[in-house]
This record gives C-alpha cells, structure tokens and sequence, in this order.
C-alpha cells in the first residue's frame, strides 16, 4: 500500500514515561498475550495494549473509542533455556533482577495503523520519530514485569528501634574466622547484637544452615532488638539487619558507625555467607511443586471452561483464593461474563487498565470462558532445566496449566493500599471485605442499585441480643457483615506410641464439625453493662 497519511501524527507523540504503564505484554481487556501468533498491538498513543483477535478485537475497539491510530504489535518465542548442572550454585538476587528481556525471547514488532484498518505501515521504522517511540515500548519495564521484579524484592525499612539504637559497650570482636557463638560451637549464621556485642547463632535456616537460636535467647533475656548477621556486611554498608521486636529484616541508617564501636571497619569486610533473600531463593529453586493430593497420588490436572488457574504473582496466595471464590459464585458468573464485550465497548475509562469493571470482566472472561484452559505450549522461561541422568526414566508428570496473571487487576485493586499494593503475603479475608468494598464503590460511581450487584450475596445482618440479669428487659442491635469469623476449637488427640530410637509423634488434632464452631460462636457469655432502666452496672447477657 502507499504510504499512510496518519503516520505523520507520531510527530506530536512522546515516547513513555518513567512513570507511565506500557502494556506490551497482555490484552487490558482480555488475557490473551504477545506469545501468540496475533501478539498484541500496543497504542504509540497511551501505550494500551490489545488484543487483535477476530472475536474480540480490543485494539480496534481501543482506535474507534479514543482515534489513536498507530500501534506497534509486539510477539514474542522464548529461546532455549540453557541447562544447569546440579552442582551449579544458586541464582542469586542481582542476577534475577537484572535478566534482560532480550536474554529470554525473540521479538518481532511491526508498525500498524487502524485508521487503515490495521493494516501494517512500510518503511514506518525509516521515520526517526516513529523508531524512537517503537524504542520507547520495547525498552520499557512493562507493568507484568515491574510485578514479578517486585515479587523478589523485599519492602525492607528501617524501624525506631534501629533509629533509635543505644549501645551500652565498645570492644574489638573476634576475627570472623574465629568467632563463634558465646552459647555453642557454632561458627556460622551468627549474629552480632548491635546494643551490647553478644555473638549468637541464629535460627535454622533454608538450606541446611544450622543455628540453636542463641541470639534469640539473647533477645529474649536482654531484650535487645537489633542484631546484624557476621559474614554479611560489605564494604558498600550492606548486611543482613533483624530486629527481633519486630519480628523483621529492617535497615539500620546508621550500621558503619555501631560496627565501629565492635571494631569492625565496613570497608574492609567481604561478603562471605548468603543473605536471607538468597537464602529464601535457593530455597524455592530447589522447591518440589509437584502437587499431590492426602493420598500422596498426584494431583491430575483439568481443563476447560471454569477449570482456569491463577500464576502466583509472588506471595498472591491470598488474593488468588479470593479471586477462584468469588467466580465460583452464579452471580458474579452472570454479573460479569455475559456482557463483558458490551463493557468494553461502552466504558467510559480512557484506559482500561485503570477501570476496576473492566478488570472484573477481562476476570471473569480469563477464568469462565475456558479459553486459556489448557495445557501449558511452551517449557516455562524461568524454569531451571538440570541435566538429566542417562539412567533417568522417562518423565511422565502431567502438564498443568500455565494460569492468568491477574497483574493489572492486583495492581489497580491495591494502589494507594498501604497493604494490598505491597508484594507481602496479606489476609485473605481482609482482601475480600477491601475488595466488596471497592466493588460497592464502582456501583455507587456508577449510579447502580446495590440490590442489584453480585456482592449482595454476602451482604447478611448478625443480630445481638442483650439482656440485664435484674430488670430482664433486652436490647436488640443488628450489624451488616459480609462475612464472620468463627472459632475452631485445638483438641489434642492422644499421642502415639514411640519405639526406642523412633522420632517423636508428630501433634495431631481432633477434628472438628463446623456446628460446633457456629455453637462456640453463638453461645451466650456475660458482661458487664451499663443497664439504662436500672441507671446502674449490672451483668448483661449476650
């Protein structure tokens, strides 16, 4: 075809911003990707991406909403993974954070304008502006990939107790190949108390490092919070800080000067033992994933419309629970499935990235349609591939799903959240009752009934009766709820008998029927109260 006449309008566009969303790698409105044959057409625009699927046709839907004619399609095939000898060591963290995309697949881009029908564009990349925007996209983190770098990461802070820290002795340490634990023998994971210098192994860790706890014990006696581990502090500043009354990895702003005071001088120190990140990473490389079910058989994987799982998107567990629930349910099914095409159509967002109804509906499509229900292509990009043995079997493991990414939903659900927008494993329940509540929010902007919404399906009244034990008169109060927690009661069962030279019986519970946890949640207890007919304190029963 002759030249496009729209591909002068690049002219007036900017390449992305830092802070700008580039969703090169998936459908905003579907979950359909760029490892397809179709790939995805990224708006040079507001850098939206859609699918152009002959069903759907997102990006096409994307041009008739808002005229931003060109797009660049983006495809991509993973390369060959080379293989890992076992006796390799682990990944370490710098070296998964900075893996390039390029290192990983093959990419094809191709210049398009929807004005022309979505036809490609000739010799776009000849123009200057158009190869800088193209540029742009390619070389921008986009907002899947920014949330699988976050996974590996952890929000470490400081807390008042290091930025408070008093320390009550100076003296020189030992060497550190001399030092060990004030308590045992122990030489390693050991772990340097910042307010007084007491030497304490640490916990037992990931990968057989041992530790009998001796710089707990420490805390608990002196209780002295801040403790850095020996072995992990670099000439950069750098270590493993722990502060036991939080119960967390912390920063100290201050560490080369409270290592002064031991005699330890942070230029001069030399990384020596793994950090707890590299600990916890070579700990999940060397995780079976293998799923089984109580009978130890493994756990045949299913397919099909309904049968969709979620990828973890790194400690997501909680939300992804949420997620497969609330879709269970007929009528977020009948909410969001049938009419999802009619959204995305009519939406009144400019982005769909940024709109919490079609992220429900781009949900209910990935999870019910049963479209990405299948086995998984392609070998896994991340996996680590080990040489096998020439005696090994043939593998005969089933091959499950690859799962949705629900990256734009967690990422607009929980912005602004100071939990929720975190990558830290969170409450499940709390997740619901903040996500009920966002979607009541969307229905109220958009002028919609209550009554009419799926989320009234939770909506229930928890009715309190209370009762003064002298004039016997009683007040009633209702309270909304969407959901109640309940007690379980921990009955021990006996323990089993141990053979001379056996390991000891694991603890077991009873189990217990759900009535007699709704019983224990409902049974009546007494209080003190302020009774208004008597005009003094009785005891009240609830």
């Amino acid at each position: 075809m002759a030249d496009c006449p729209h591909l002068s309008t690049a002219s007036s566009l900017s390449p992305p911003k830092l802070s700008q969303s580039v969703h090169s790698e998936e459908c905003t409105q579907c979950f359909d990707n760029q490892d397809l044959p179709s790939g995805v057409d990224v708006c040079l625009t507001c850098f939206n991406g859609g699918c152009v699927n002959d069903e759907r046709h997102h990006a096409r839907t994307h041009f008739e909403r808002l005229n931003h004619p060109l797009v660049v399609n983006v495809k991509r095939k993973a390369k060959p993974r080379p293989e890992r000898g076992d006796n390799e060591p682990p990944l370490k963290k710098i070296a998964i954070v900075e893996e390039r995309e390029e290192d990983r697949y093959t990419f094809e881009t191709v210049v398009r304008c929807w004005a022309c029908g979505g036809v490609e564009v000739p010799h776009a990349m000849e123009d200057p502006k158009v190869q800088e925007l193209v540029q742009g996209v390619m070389q921008s983190m986009s907002s899947a990939r920014q949330s699988e770098v976050k996974s590996w990461e952890e929000d470490i802070t400081a807390c008042e107790h290091a930025l408070l820290l008093e320390q009550t002795t100076s003296f020189v340490t030992p060497d550190q190949g001399l030092a060990k634990c004030v308590s045992c023998d122990l030489k390693e994971n050991l772990w340097l108390c910042l307010t007084c210098g007491n030497l304490g192994c640490g916990r037992a860790q990931y990968g057989g490092v041992g530790g009998n706890g001796h710089g707990l014990e420490h805390f608990n006696t002196a209780r002295h919070p801040i403790s850095v581990k020996l072995g992990t502090i670099t000439a950069e500043g750098t270590a493993d800080i722990y502060c036991y009354e939080c119960n967390d990895s912390r920063l100290d702003p201050d560490l080369a000067a409270h290592l002064s005071t031991f005699g330890i001088n942070v230029l001069t120190q030399k990384k020596t033992e793994k950090s707890i990140t590299e600990l916890q990473i070579e700990h999940n490389l060397k995780f079976d994933f293998s799923m089984t079910g109580d009978d130890g058989k493994a756990l045949e994987p299913v397919y099909g419309p309904g049968f969709t799982g979620l990828a973890n998107l790194g400690n997501s567990c909680y939300m992804a629970s949420v997620i497969q629930t609330i879709f269970s349910l007929p009528t977020f099914q009948e909410r969001y499935l049938p009419n999802a095409e009619t959204h995305s159509t009519l939406c009144a967002e400019a982005l769909p990235g940024s709109c919490l109804e079609c992220q429900m509906h781009k949900l209910a499509d990935g999870l019910l349609s049963g479209r990405y229900s299948h086995p998984r292509q392609h070998p896994d990009p991340n996996a680590i591939i080990h040489s096998p043995s020439p005696d090994a079997p043939q593998d005969t493991s089933p091959t499950f799903q690859e799962g949705l990414k629900p990256s734009m939903f967690k990422a607009l659900v929980g912005k602004g959240h100071e939990e929720f927008s975190t990558m830290r494993q969170q409450d499940a329940e709390e997740f619901l009752a903040y996500l009920l509540k966002c979607l009541r929010q969307e229905a109220k902007k958009r002028a919609r009934q209550e009554d009419d919404e799926p989320t009234r399906v939770f909506k229930f009244g928890m009715e309190q009766k209370l009762q003064c034990s002298e004039c016997q008169k009683v007040r009633y109060r209702v309270d909304s709820q969407d959901s109640v927690s309940i007690p379980v009661p921990a009955v021990e069962k006996p323990p089993a008998s141990v053979t001379e030279g056996g390991d000891p019986p694991q603890l077991e519970y009873e189990p217990v029927e759900l009535e007699q946890c709704l019983v224990q949640l409902l049974s009546q207890e007494a209080l003190e109260y302020n009774c208004p007919s008597c005009a003094k304190n009785v005891v009240a029963h609830k």
